[in-house]
């Protein structure tokens, strides 16, 4: 039986027309996957590093605006697309903010925190995001 579907299988791969794979594989990248990549970033996943739970930014999701902390080196195209991906629902607005890393000594030794990017997501009204259940 195993050497009836092993043949079964080549006569299929060899049914198939090459043409047919290039649109399927065509098919398969995604507007949001080629902006990702315009920027270096790789993917969606990366753009997004994690939503930021503080006092602050709880009472700003009553206004449907929610904190995120995001790459470096994203713009707002960027995290419309990791947003629409991840949540399935599109934003109204991103407002973004660059923070720089703050000079900090330890004993004789100076250094710097890391510099970040927040981004604060407004969505439209009615719809919802669940990051803040089991906190």
């Amino acid at each position: 039986m195993a050497i009836i579907d092993k043949l079964k299988n080549k006569l299929l791969k060899k049914a198939k027309k090459p043409a047919d794979k290039k649109k399927t594989d065509a098919e398969k990248k995604s507007i949001s996957a080629k902006i990702a990549k315009s920027a270096g970033i790789g993917r969606l996943a990366d753009v997004l590093i994690k939503p930021i739970v503080t006092e602050k930014s709880t009472n700003l999701s009553g206004q449907n605006k929610y904190v995120f902390l995001v790459n470096n080196r994203a713009n707002k195209n960027q995290i419309i697309a990791a947003i629409k991906a991840v949540y399935q629902i599109k934003p109204t607005l991103i407002n973004i903010i660059n923070k720089k890393g703050k000079k900090v000594k330890f004993g004789k030794i100076q250094g710097q925190r890391k510099d970040i990017k927040k981004a604060i997501v407004t969505l439209p009204k009615g719809k919802k995001l669940d990051i803040y259940e089991g906190v």
